[in-house]
């Protein structure tokens, strides 16, 4: 069976889906959610639907202790679902190639540091683009920098705003984010 822990920072809409997408799955369990924001509605999420919940601290991410404990648990994949922080070279090199993000642009647009939630649709708007998407890519020691997985593209209208354009890559989110870790999972060895 593959374990994946999820980490996450505020409302927990992705971890939701995920959790119900794997839900009654005999391949896949999520037996941790990481949660670095103690006021995060994720951990109610994760209480709901019956997740372990770990509050960390800067300090604790960047311990040995933390890393250790997440390979202790055999932790095949984890996936960050609105998870804000960079995350340190210990945990990075513990799991190569085993961390994934989602991001809710089109890498490399609209990327780095900053460049998060409402920070990228509302750039996006301002400058007329297009086209926005979601990307999914391997986690590596810089902000949405490692290998792109997968990418979904939605055109922008003309009077788009950037909360039109959060609902839409919302849905994007919801509808792939899922599909692509099971892949991920899926190719990876048994």
């Amino acid at each position: 069976m593959k374990r994946i822990a999820i980490f996450v920072s505020g409302n927990g809409t992705n971890l939701q889906r995920i959790a119900e997408y794997f839900s009654n799955s005999h391949d896949v369990a999520i037996p941790l959610v990481v949660c670095n924001n103690p006021k995060a509605y994720a951990i109610e999420r994760a209480h709901q639907l019956g997740i372990p919940v770990r509050l960390i601290t800067k300090k604790d991410i960047n311990d040995t202790p933390f890393t250790q404990d997440l390979t202790g648990m055999h932790i095949d994949l984890i996936v960050l679902a609105g998870f804000l922080w960079l995350l340190p070279k210990c945990l990075i090199q513990a799991f190569p190639d085993k961390i994934i993000n989602i991001h809710p642009a089109l890498l490399p647009k609209y990327g780095g540091k900053g460049f998060y939630g409402a920070h990228v649709h509302e750039a996006v708007v301002a400058a007329k683009e297009p086209f926005s998407g979601i990307t999914i890519h391997y986690v590596n020691e810089k902000y949405d920098s490692g290998a792109i997985i997968f990418q979904a593209k939605v055109a922008l209208d003309e009077n788009e705003t950037p909360d039109s354009l959060a609902g839409k890559i919302h849905r994007l989110e919801q509808q792939h984010f899922p599909v692509i870790i099971e892949q991920v999972l899926n190719r990876q060895n048994p």
